[in-house]
């Protein structure tokens, strides 16, 4: 079983939330880690909040970055890939199906020149391996 690590704006959880059922999908042999945060990364509570997101991240072999707008400005999102990154773990970074057309992705994939897909779940697993 893959387990996938999803990194993602907070103001698109909602979003995030329906991407999970593909974990019950029989066709999907995925399991999702990610931690929905809402505290300012400079906060008293941000060392707390890094050391459970790098437990999940640790994890995991797969970082799917679920990509919208304003994603590129998360300070979370660009901290969750670059530990990603470091412990090894794949890339993937794909737009939400209700996304633009033309996103600005986070600065490890300009950086890295990795690519970027629009929502397609078949195409997902593959990219994933499940």
């Amino acid at each position: 079983m893959k387990r996938v690590f999803i990194s993602f704006r907070a103001e698109d959880r909602q979003k995030v939330n329906g991407l999970r059922l593909l974990a019950a999908n029989p066709d999907f042999d995925i399991e999702f880690y990610d931690e929905s945060v809402r505290t300012a990364i400079n906060s008293q509570n941000a060392a707390y909040i890094r050391t459970k997101i790098r437990e999940k991240i640790n994890r995991t072999s797969v970082t799917l970055c679920m990509v919208s707008a304003l994603t590129h400005t998360s300070q979370w999102v660009d901290w969750e890939l670059e530990e990603s990154l470091d412990k090894g773990n794949d890339l993937i970074f794909m737009g939400f199906k209700d996304g633009p057309n033309t996103l600005r992705l986070p600065e490890i994939a300009r950086r890295l020149k990795l690519p970027w897909y629009s929502w397609d779940y078949r195409l997902l697993a593959q990219l994933i391996g499940s």
